[in-house]
């Protein structure tokens, strides 16, 4: 894949506690001169971000209930109304892995569904945490992500046990077909590996070294 093209499938991420402002300008500032489809942020930094990014085609992706999701879901539904309300442009939302895990699926897909209905038109990817699930848990979740109208299933959020697999995508593409997208994130670091994932059925990538994998990328 030729790196313009690869470029605009790249959600750029920076995700870190520490990450300064100075940081999330740079961030920004790359994904305008490379052309990346995406900034990846915490909620915090949506605003400074709408900002740099006015009049662009980058999109601003704000990463809720961020690493956990652990928070309620009426805090994810807040985090997500806000996050919009600030400039974001979609949303990466993480499952409850731990009610998913104590059998409370039921709850999971209300929770996914309220957040795409506080998302309103803005497209939400939601977060599997890949590593901690079964094949038949990721296929579960992969259904009701399809159910609850979200845009994408994505494999991890890269603070977890373990980041993306090729096997994990090529699962979830088989579960939900040509009818939403998939996201590979988690570990993503060269050329390479984002071609094994694009070839695996991912459509959009997560990476902190998008400038790095662009740079091995054929012209």
């Amino acid at each position: 894949m030729k790196r313009s093209s690869l470029a605009k499938i790249i959600d750029h991420t920076l995700l870190r506690a520490y990450a300064t402002e100075t940081d999330i300008r740079e961030l920004c500032e790359e994904a305008l001169s490379h052309g990346f489809r995406a900034v990846s942020v915490n909620p915090v930094w949506v605003s400074f971000c709408a900002k740099m990014l006015k009049d662009s085609n980058v999109k601003i992706d704000a990463c809720v209930a961020f690493p956990l999701g652990a928070a309620t879901a009426r805090m994810k539904i807040e985090e997500t109304q806000d996050a919009i309300q600030s400039g974001a442009s979609e949303v990466d939302m993480v499952i409850n892995v731990g009610a998913l895990k104590s059998g409370y699926s039921q709850y999971v897909e209300k929770e996914i569904r309220a957040v795409v209905k506080a998302a309103k038109e803005h497209p939400v990817k939601v977060i599997l945490e890949t590593s901690y699930l079964s094949n038949e848990e990721k296929t579960t979740v992969c259904e009701m992500c399809l159910r609850a109208g979200a845009a994408f299933v994505k494999t991890a959020t890269g603070f977890g046990n373990g980041g993306a697999t090729v096997e994990d995508v090529a699962l979830m593409r088989k579960v939900v077909g040509d009818r939403m997208g998939v996201k590979a994130a988690g570990g993503i670091r060269t050329y390479a590996d984002a071609m094994r994932f694009i070839e695996a059925g991912a459509n959009c990538i997560g990476t902190s070294a998008g400038v790095a994998i662009l740079a091995d990328a054929p012209e």
